[in-house]
């Protein structure tokens, strides 16, 4: 990881291929309820937001570690909610 620009944007590539994965399974399965992808969606957006908030954040003063563990934690956000969308039924 380079700068924060580029964080920002594996932030927004990252999340935004979690939405485009949960409309297409809506879109694929109307029959079927969307509550537990609607839920997915939310927290989605909550993941984001928090974490381009820390990206924003400039209280801190060791900036490399700071964002090392943001790219970590947008690993691990991503991975779970890939997981959830891999659950659907």
């Amino acid at each position: 990881m380079a700068n924060k620009r580029d964080l920002k944007k594996d932030i927004n590539h990252v999340f935004g291929d979690i939405l485009d994965a949960v409309y297409y399974w809506e879109l694929e399965n109307t029959q079927k309820s969307t509550k537990e992808s609607e839920a997915i969606i939310d927290d989605a957006f909550a993941g984001f937001d928090e974490l381009i908030a820390r990206v924003n954040d400039r209280s801190v003063e060791d900036t490399k570690a700071h964002f090392k563990s943001i790219n970590s934690d947008l690993e691990s956000k991503g991975k779970v909610l890939i997981d959830r969308i891999n659950k659907l039924k």
